[in-house]
């Protein structure tokens, strides 16, 4: 049990300081009149058509973006939908980041784009990459101004999704900072 909260720390300490840049910094448009879209959606190209096998776990992983945006939109680090798609460290990660967004009295709305691929898969597990634009996803005060100017992009996903009684979900997750991908 000590060696897994040791894992789990570790995972939580070094996602946060990547999670910075998708969630807690958020992202700006250079303009000065940005103002908070309705609530939040995620975007996913229609163009790539992965591999029949692989489509329960990209599913997962699409659902698991879905479900932290609704999460996201009040900040809530109990949201129900957060265990619908996310379990283990996955799970953790994400409402570690909604209780960290609470603290700051901030909630993240606008649009999510995913662009995840299958990088290798087993019979009931597939690591999946994605670079998530949060260009306009972005962070909030509860009166609906920027929380700050600080500008975002592009960020490295890596997730591990595992079957486990016919449900995929998404067991390890790592954002990395803006811009590396």
């Amino acid at each position: 049990m000590v060696k897994t909260r040791r894992r789990v720390n570790v995972l939580l300490t070094g996602a946060s300081a990547a999670i910075g840049g998708l969630l807690l910094a958020g992202c700006m448009d250079s303009s000065s009149d940005a103002r908070p879209l309705p609530g939040a959606t995620i975007e996913t190209p229609a163009s790539r058509t992965p591999d029949a096998e692989h489509v329960a776990a990209l599913d997962a992983y699409r659902a698991m973006w879905d479900d932290l945006a609704a999460a996201a939109a009040t900040s809530d680090p109990k949201h129900p939908r957060l265990k619908a798609h996310a379990s283990e460290g996955a799970l953790e990660l994400l409402r570690y980041m909604m209780t960290e967004d609470r603290k700051k009295d901030v909630v993240t709305n606008g649009q999510l784009r995913l662009d995840p691929a299958v990088e290798n898969s087993e019979v009931m597990k597939a690591v999946v990459r994605d670079c998530a634009d949060a260009t306009d996803w972005l962070h909030y005060t509860k009166d609906g101004k920027l929380e700050n100017d600080v500008p975002g992009g592009h960020h490295r996903v890596d997730a591990t999704v595992r079957q486990r009684g016919g449900v995929w979900r998404v067991v390890r997750l790592r954002i990395d900072q803006v811009g590396t991908c």
